[in-house]
């Protein structure tokens, strides 16, 4: 029986290794949807570790991500991960939240009432908090900035609020919606640095919204909301758009290398995502244990038994190590 644990949250090495064997460098865990070629600090960036988060670093940090997302810059604020994000503003506007059948599990566990909507054209007539992945984790899918500005204009009218989590949208800029985040608007972006960077670790996301918003979530993270890595490492990212470009295309050849062979072993992609592929077969409990004794960690659903989220291999190697562990089932 698959254990629920490794369903909650991609990840959870030492959990796997107690279970099926083997030690971390062992595993290839392709349970995250984090780009596994990450960008690379020069090694020219030093990182003072005795001094506390500078203010003016901080500034610079949220500038140049506001750049890089097209938003004002007044309205966008570093988070110590983007999950922080959702879960302290998800606590302060305390309206009942609402969220896809099909979709990031923190949606449903950080409100107090929150409840699941098949149809998003019977939203109803009360305020509530209705939370969008773009793309939506972990089918991929992608809605358009009509759709959104629709719902938006419908939660507003109800006096509700829009949130539009695009932790995985830096694979496509044509994706966000972040420049329609204004003063006076009922819509709120969340970004994340970790996923399409690969520095997951680093717990930086972004949180864009109006000042109301921004006011009390800055409020409640204090003066230090990330941590001196953080600030360098992201500033400099957000400022090296050759590796952005790059990474924009490569992912999409290493996703179609990786249809490939799933496809070959009968596994047609449902759902996906440049930084991630949703397989449905029958029996995913079963594939998702077999992949793992062979120290491949994958993500499974306990709601959707017949879905299994693949990340991308980190390199060549490791799809060639995905196919011949397929093979030999």
């Amino acid at each position: 029986m698959m254990n629920n644990g490794f369903s909650y949250h991609g990840g959870r090495l030492a959990e796997a290794c107690e279970r099926y064997g083997g030690q971390a460098a062992d595993w290839m865990d392709l349970s995250t949807g984090i780009n596994p070629r990450g960008w690379q600090p020069p090694t020219a960036l030093e990182v003072d570790w005795r001094a506390l988060p500078d203010p003016l670093a901080i500034s610079q940090l949220e500038r140049a991500a506001a750049g890089y997302f097209g938003c004002d810059p007044a309205l966008c604020t570093a988070v110590p991960g983007s999950e922080t994000g959702f879960r302290q503003i998800a606590r302060a506007l305390n309206l009942p939240g609402l969220h896809q059948p099909l979709s990031y599990g923190t949606y449903r566990r950080a409100f107090h009432h929150a409840q699941a909507i098949p149809d998003l054209s019977a939203l109803p007539r009360r305020a509530t908090v209705l939370v969008i992945g773009n793309p939506n984790n972990p089918d991929g899918s992608v809605s358009s900035h009509a759709e959104l500005l629709a719902l938006l204009d419908y939660q507003e009218r109800h006096g509700g609020w829009l949130i539009v989590d695009e932790a995985f949208a830096d694979c496509d800029p044509g994706w966000s919606i972040a420049n329609s985040v204004a003063v006076g608007r009922r819509l709120i972006v969340l970004r994340s640095f970790g996923k399409f960077f690969g520095l997951a670790g680093l717990r930086l996301g972004f949180t864009i919204a109006p000042p109301e918003v921004l006011c009390g979530l800055r409020a409640g993270l204090g003066d230090w909301p990330v941590h001196t890595a953080a600030l360098a490492f992201g500033t400099a990212a957000y400022d090296d758009p050759g590796w952005i470009a790059q990474t924009r295309k490569s992912l999409v050849r290493h996703a179609a290398a990786l249809d490939a062979v799933l496809l070959r072993h009968g596994l047609p992609v449902t759902g996906d995502c440049p930084l991630f592929r949703l397989v449905t077969t029958l029996d995913a409990a079963r594939l998702f244990g077999r992949l793992a004794q062979r120290q491949i960690l994958t993500r499974p659903f306990v709601e959707y038994a017949d879905l299994l989220r693949i990340g991308l291999p980190p390199d060549d190697a490791g799809l060639a190590r995905l196919d011949a562990v397929l093979a030999d089932g």
